[in-house]
């Protein structure tokens, strides 16, 4: 036999174990015996890469690993869609379709797959490639990670290019399985299945994504070279006969009142599917009537996405428990019965303050609504009195810090309660904890349990202690070995190089964030002048405002402050301004307003964020008819939808680039306008 036959052969072979394991879930041979004709073929094609086959099971188990993701400009922009919040939405939507379109109208109802939407092409019925939605225009080409996708055809019976769009998931089942497996491995658990299969996607090394359990429905044909349809219902058929798996259950209405009804369904029942949905999807199914109605800027006329209201379930409050924070701030936490919530199982709810308890009369042991504010921050919302049955406990904000047992105080004018003694362990952990965060002195490997480890052993009191540490000191630690302590003091030794903004940051100057101490480091030359500098000298820095101003003062009246700064210079940690090392790029945004948004393919936003105020542009967090352009990522939301609506010019990540190479405000205003 020769070689392409026996390339065949495998293929063929482990195509039918594939599919008596995933399928029919009658698997008949061991895993061993699996990997064993997997290595065979993979060998094979090694010495023989001319002979691979695209469709190949070895491209499921991921390539080389890439240094970045090249970009990929969508042939058909992926816009997003305008949103709808209730039943009236819709019917206004439905009106504007039959102004449009006439009075009959059918509509396709799908589900809103919380997943990460991506487009694959292909030709000659092999697949090409595959991006991310990116800004809608250019996206990543993560086409290597696709492949891995077991649900994704590699090959399909089609010959004319066709292009698909589909949304990536994680089924619930296997989120919770990968869950128990970080828990047992004792790593951080994955906040959601959408989170986890965009971060698995995004990965560059291909053989990581293959790890992942991910799935995929494809809801569009977005291409199709000689296709011809009349309807998107029957585009779904179409694709569900060449192999894809499809946007299940999707069902066909004539009526604006039943696809009211079939969102309520599912409104209530959601939580029965084996994936998350945060919507359903409403779109015209004659494709003539599409080319008719046409598109926004930013969306088609033709569809519309309805977005579920937050989900509130009902549990039981077992507890309620209060957190000393960095600043003293003493915040209440009910702990609750487990419940599953917009994806997560959620056992603790912010309380926020004394006011909010007393306003909403919560108690120990009641029955509450929970809600995820944002979908993100579970939050309790409603008391069901109804359900009281006398086993109810008020609750009282302690009298005394919960930590260091000093009498608290509630200041007049605030909601909050307050630990006002300054050397509480609590606020002490808190600090460090800040101290050595990204934003601060950006130390590795110093995470929370490392740093409770440190206090407790009693290797550190104070931030300025870091810098005592030796690695005899820590490489017994819980979780610390060898490897792990030489890059912890390399790190902390690294840190002591930082411009002077992180450290005054790190302080935790009460009002004074990164842009505050940002300004401090700009106007003065190094710590000391900012210790001795008055209230007067501070409010007259631009962007320094009373209260921060008056802060600072207070903050460097502190002996206990005082005594660390000192500690940290015979450290030798960096208290002077270092010369800016922008201060020679051209300030060829000089003047302009700039808004991130989103995710962007290469650049950290910290990092974007530098590259705009290197060349004199402010970054702002909001769009307005004075922001001159938006640098937009993937999932970039409300600010890109705000930008479109006002005309405000756009760009991705590759025109953001070129634009910050050129050497001249002109040359960027120029560009602009193209």
């Amino acid at each position: 036999m020769n070689i392409e036959n026996k390339i065949d052969e495998l293929i063929s072979l482990i195509n039918y174990h594939n599919e008596k394991y995933y399928n029919q879930d009658a698997p008949e041979i061991s895993d061993a015996e699996y990997d064993n004709l997997m290595k065979e073929l993979i060998k094979l094609e090694e010495e023989n890469p001319n002979l691979k086959r695209v469709d190949s099971p070895s491209n499921r188990v991921g390539g080389k690993a890439l240094d970045k993701f090249d970009q990929i400009v969508h042939k058909i922009p992926m816009l997003s869609l305008s949103n709808a919040y209730s039943g009236q939405d819709l019917k206004d939507f439905d009106k504007r379709v039959r102004d449009m379109a006439g009075s009959d109208v059918e509509y396709v109802v799908e589900f809103k797959i919380d997943g990460l939407s991506v487009g694959i092409t292909y030709n000659d019925g092999e697949f090409e490639k595959g991006a991310t939605r990116g800004n809608g225009v250019v996206g990543e080409d993560i086409s290597q990670n696709l492949m891995t996708v077991k649900s994704i055809p590699l090959r399909i019976k089609e010959d004319n290019e066709i292009v698909v769009r589909g949304e990536v998931y994680i089924s619930k089942e296997n989120f919770q399985k990968i869950n128990e497996q970080q828990e047992n491995l004792g790593l951080a658990l994955y906040a959601n299945p959408r989170n986890l299969a965009a971060g698995s996607l995004r990965q560059l090394d291909p053989k990581l994504t293959a790890k992942r359990p991910l799935d995929i429905f494809v809801f569009n044909l977005e291409y199709g070279q000689n296709l011809k349809f009349e309807s998107h219902s029957e585009s779904l058929e179409f694709l569900s006969d060449l192999g894809f798996s499809v946007s299940p259950s999707y069902k066909v209405f004539k009526s604006i009142d039943d696809v009211i009804e079939h969102i309520e369904y599912w409104t209530e029942n959601r939580g029965n599917l084996d994936f998350e949905i945060d919507g359903m999807v409403i779109k015209v199914n004659n494709l003539k009537q599409r080319e008719t109605m046409g598109y926004t800027a930013k969306s088609p006329r033709w569809a519309i996405a309805y977005k579920f209201p937050a989900e509130k379930k009902k549990t039981k409050i077992l507890d309620i428990i209060v957190e000393v924070g960095r600043t003293g701030t003493i915040t209440p936490t009910a702990v609750l019965e487990p419940v599953r919530l917009a994806g997560t199982s959620v056992s603790r709810a912010t309380l926020h303050n004394e006011d909010y308890i007393r306003e909403k009369d919560i108690r120990i042991n009641d029955t509450v609504l929970v809600q995820k504010a944002g979908d993100i921050i579970p939050q309790v919302i409603e008391v069901v009195k109804e359900e009281r049955n006398g086993e109810e406990i008020g609750f009282n904000m302690p009298n005394n810090c919960p930590v260091c047992f000093e009498p608290t105080v509630r200041l007049e004018g605030e909601a909050a309660v307050k630990c006002i003694n300054m050397s509480c362990p609590a606020q002490i952990r808190r600090g460090i904890i800040h101290f050595v965060s990204r934003d601060a002195m950006n130390i590795d490997g110093l995470g929370e349990s490392i740093i409770t480890l440190l206090l407790n052993e009693k290797i550190i009191e104070d931030v300025s202690d870091l810098y005592s540490i030796k690695k005899e000191d820590v490489i017994n630690l819980e979780r610390m070995g060898d490897k792990s302590a030489n890059n912890l003091i390399k790190s902390i030794k690294k840190s002591k190089e930082n411009d002077l903004w992180r450290l005054i940051n790190g302080l935790g100057i009460k009002f004074v964030g990164v842009k505050g101490a940002k300004i401090l480091a700009k106007n003065f030359k190094d710590i000391d002048e900012i210790m001795n500098a008055s209230e007067e000298e501070l409010v007259n820095l631009e962007e320094f405002g009373g209260t921060m101003a008056n802060s600072v003062v207070e903050f460097f009246k502190e002996d206990k402050n005082i005594n660390v700064i000192e500690k940290l210079k015979k450290a030798s940690v960096n208290t002077k301004t270092i010369e800016d090392k922008n201060s020679n790029v051209p300030k060829i945004f000089e003047g302009m307003k700039i808004v991130l948004t989103g995710t962007l393919p290469t650049l950290k936003r910290n990092d974007a964020k530098e590259m705009i105020e290197a060349r004199g542009a402010k970054a702002t967090s909001s769009v307005s008819k004075s922001t001159t352009f938006v640098l937009a990522g993937e999932e970039a939301g409300s600010k890109l939808t705000k930008a479109n609506e006002l005309g405000i010019k756009v760009v991705d990540e590759a025109t953001f680039i070129e634009l910050s190479s050129l050497s001249s405000k002109e040359e960027v205003e120029s560009k602009l306008l193209l």
